[in-house]
């Protein structure tokens, strides 16, 4: 049996009701696993929601996880997916006092560096948007650590695959019937 714990990412296609989400939450609780992130929005296709979910466990885990989501009578589809095979990104803002934007060169070569952008400007503070790898957030939250933080918010993963996924020709023969 493998024992090896990798990160993957699971997307999942679904009607939008009430309640789906504790019920696909409680599949990973059952199994004692973590979820590390999770993001919802409208998909490609009318009237189907997209969630992605970062989990890590082992593969033989993770295909037993896929068969229990797709039993929910709301999911349409579930795939499972490694970093290898996907495009993903998050994004972060930061809120920090805006004094240190004026006074502190450092930050300035910060921001520049990071390929971050600075979102609103006041007297109080600024705020900083970050969009990248989870590991360039990492960084970038490090660097700017030691002149104080205010605020630290990160989104969950987005990813696409990089090959086609037929979810759309799957949903089309399934409307034509």
């Amino acid at each position: 049996m493998e024992t090896t714990n990798k990160l993957f990412t699971v997307s999942i296609y679904t009607e939008n009701n009430v309640g789906l989400l504790n019920r696909i939450s409680a599949i990973f609780q059952r199994r004692h696993i973590n979820i590390e992130s999770i993001s919802s929005s409208v998909s490609e296709i009318d009237q189907v929601s997209r969630w992605t979910i970062v989990v890590e466990t082992t593969e033989t885990q993770m295909r037993k996880i896929i068969g229990q989501i797709e039993k929910q009578v709301e999911v349409i589809k579930a795939y499972y997916h490694t970093d290898e095979e996907i495009i993903y990104q998050e994004s972060c803002l930061f809120k920090i006092k805006s004094d240190l934007l004026f006074e502190e060169r450092q930050i300035q070569n910060i921001i520049k560096e990071s390929n971050s952008r600075i979102v609103t400007v006041s007297r109080e503070f600024f705020v900083l948007e970050k969009s990248g790898r989870r590991s360039e957030v990492d960084l970038l939250y490090r660097e700017l650590k030691p002149f104080g933080i205010m605020q630290f918010v990160r989104s969950g993963r987005i990813a696409v695959t990089k090959q086609e996924m037929k979810i759309t020709q799957m949903l089309e023969s399934f409307a034509s019937v």
